[in-house]
């Protein structure tokens, strides 16, 4: 069996490994003091967008029952508050940027002689410094600059809980700057495709990595828990596809999409399909951008970014066994609403979940016994109800557990949504098809 074939082969096999080891990483961090954002940068980021966004249209002429629901659930996100848009230039592309030279798979060791990347730096990621990566570095050195730095000074206040969870994974540490180009690892960013979290995960990928998403609680905006979804997933990408820069494609376009790709091309790596058409431009410029993200994270001084130390904000925990309101907590126990909700971004409503009999709300460090003294005074929050439609629960066939569907003679995108119980705009959305038409023989992840 040749390179191709096998990976096509554990594209259609693979399954989740990770449960175990994902347990052992959350409560390995768990169980300490954890890190959590900046309250200054995310304040402000909440004041701009609460002055200039406006909430999106509902979708109109939805294919099905099921998307109808689902497109109700996913709208109720415009209500939240806490939510920012991607900021504009997480997805701004270098007016210069060349993608016809991107040859990935290169080892670290072998990055360009001449180029501006000091020689003895050494990635755990393959980092090359061809015209496609230097255009992003001088877009992230010059066009960008305030706003990479307010990215890189982000992440580090979480690389510590990042770099350990990865580790728990038998990841790369470089790894952990794929973060910083889809979200500026923002817990509150949210992208028009309705992708969030730090790690801009969409709810189907996110529930199926165990990620708890709905009307409270949406833990694809949990620091701790959406990192560990985002290495189990990243390291299921990579048992697929065999190298780093293939599956950070996948990250970005689905397996699927990158699967059909090597299998139309006959190639067995990104720079190869990155020289087709079988990918979008997005996917192209990823990787490279991941690449950049890395050269410049990791040698900061050579481009002229402040150093300076970035304390961890610490948190503890206290095990709350009813719904209870972040205001109410405040007039009670003197918290800071704003420290309450930055410390929290996982809950939706800022309150705590009514479902939940021991749910662990993060408070500031030193303010724990304060508030177990003063919990019972906290009068316990009435949520009002849900609307019918968009809180029904409608049984679903179960899909195979490698999430993985060849499309039959006959088939179309209703009939799978139908079938699965998928809606047909998640469908397209995980496998990156832009028209209706699919041909049989072709892989379709139907991850929910």
């Amino acid at each position: 069996m040749d390179r191709l074939s096998h990976m096509l082969f554990r594209g259609m096999m693979a399954v989740n490994r990770w449960d175990g080891v994902a347990g052992v990483a959350a409560t390995c961090v768990v169980g300490s003091i954890l890190l959590v954002l900046p309250a200054q940068g995310l304040a402000q980021d909440v004041a701009v967008v609460n002055q200039s966004a406006a909430p999106s249209a509902a979708p109109v002429g939805s294919d099905t029952l099921l998307e109808g629901i689902e497109a109700a659930q996913e709208n109720s996100d415009d209500l939240d508050p806490n939510l920012v848009p991607l900021e504009p230039e997480l997805t701004a592309s270098p007016p210069d940027l060349s993608v016809g030279d991107n040859s990935a798979e290169t080892p670290p060791s072998e990055a360009r002689a001449g180029s501006a990347e000091p020689q003895e730096t050494l990635y755990n990621i393959p980092v090359v410094i061809d015209q496609s990566v230097q255009s992003h570095i001088r877009f992230f050195n010059t066009s960008i600059r305030d706003r990479f730095e307010q990215w890189m000074v982000r992440l580090n206040r979480y690389r510590p809980l990042v770099e350990n969870i990865f580790a728990e994974f038998n990841l790369p540490s470089d790894l952990v700057h794929l973060s910083l180009v889809e979200s500026g690892f923002n817990p509150y960013a949210y992208s028009r495709a309705k992708a969030t979290g730090p790690w801009q995960f969409m709810k189907g990928t996110g529930k199926l990595y165990g990620l708890r998403i709905d009307h409270y609680v949406d833990e694809r905006r949990d620091p701790i828990k959406s990192t560990v979804a985002a290495a189990r997933y990243l390291r299921d990408l990579y048992d697929i596809f065999g190298t780093w820069p293939l599956a950070m494609a996948a990250y970005n376009a689905g397996e699927g999409k990158v699967l059909r790709a090597l299998h139309k091309a006959q190639a067995e790596s990104f720079s190869d399909i990155s020289r087709t058409k079988l990918i979008r431009l997005e996917t192209k410029q990823y990787v490279p951008r991941i690449m950049a993200a890395t050269i410049i994270a990791r040698n900061p001084d050579r481009y002229g970014f402040a150093q300076n130390p970035v304390p961890p904000h610490e948190f503890e925990e206290v095990v709350v066994t009813r719904p209870l309101h972040f205001r109410a907590i405040s007039n009670v126990t003197g918290i800071s609403y704003n420290d309450l909700r930055l410390l929290n971004p996982e809950l939706r409503r800022d309150a705590t979940p009514p479902d939940e009999t021991s749910y662990h709300l993060k408070v500031p460090v030193g303010m724990s016994e304060k508030v177990l003294e003063l919990l019972e005074r906290v009068p316990t929050h009435k949520f009002p109800p849900l609307a019918m439609m968009a809180d029904r629960e409608i049984p679903r066939p179960k899909i195979n557990a490698s999430h993985v569907y060849r499309v039959r003679m006959g088939d179309t995108l209703q009939k799978i949504s139908r079938k699965f119980g998928i809606p047909i705009k998640t469908i397209k959305a995980r496998n990156n098809i832009s028209g209706l038409s699919i041909r049989a023989g072709e892989l379709l992840n139907l991850a929910r």
